[in-house]
């Protein structure tokens, strides 16, 4: 049993609180200890246990993203199921994480109508997103979990890391979206959103795209 109660653990926003040799039972009573509702995300690697506040700014980068990812799938009439932050978890590989945001998309029939998720017998999510202000995303991780397409927001530049091959290679383009710029689109309507408002960089995006998708 965890002799910490972890409502006492204070965690200041952009901070983080690392818990070393954590067994997969203790991680459990840990999720189950911190609830659902809750603004920390965690991260389990082999028996270190990450917990981190994000801050607004990281907040607001990790909606807008997804939103965005929303406009293109819509745009270009791809079906999705979004999951947000769930905890992903592999026992057999001793892993754990909760993306700042994911999306099941070649795997989106499978997952239509899904409450509970098992890596044992489900596929984890087809496209995760990460925003890391205060820290950075451990690979590690996801190479655990094999998530095929891994978005990184950082110093405003987005990269793109797909699996292959047995590790995570960085590449110039999206394989959800091959078609579009998107190395190029996502800093460049962030930007906007920062400066503009969401609104008006989100209708901008979205006249934007129609016009990519109709000469695709």
């Amino acid at each position: 049993m965890i002799a910490v109660k972890l409502p006492k653990l204070q965690v200041v926003a952009g901070q983080k609180l690392l818990i070393k040799d954590v067994s997969w039972q203790e991680f459990e009573e840990i999720l189950e200890e911190l609830g659902d509702h809750r603004a920390s995300r965690i991260a389990y690697h082999q028996g270190d246990l990450e917990i981190r506040m994000p801050l607004p700014e990281h907040e607001r980068s990790k909606i807008i993203i997804a939103d965005l990812v929303k406009i293109l799938l819509n745009e270009l009439d791809i079906a999705y199921e979004p999951y947000g932050s769930t905890t992903f978890k592999n026992r057999s590989m001793a892993q754990g994480i909760e993306p700042d945001d994911c999306f099941y998309i070649q795997n989106a029939d499978r997952m239509i109508g899904k409450t509970k998720i098992d890596l044992e017998s489900d596929p984890p999510p087809d496209l995760a997103i990460e925003v890391d202000v205060t820290s950075k995303t451990k690979l590690s991780v996801y190479q655990g979990l094999q998530v095929p397409e891994l978005w990184r927001w950082e110093n405003n530049q987005l990269r793109i890391d797909v699996w292959q091959n047995g590790e995570y290679v960085r590449s110039p383009i999206s394989p959800t979206f091959p078609n579009i710029p998107i190395l190029e689109i996502i800093p460049k309507y962030l930007k906007l959103a920062n400066t503009k408002g969401t609104s008006f960089a989100m209708k901008a995006f979205r006249a934007d795209i129609s016009k990519i998708c109709s000469s695709i």
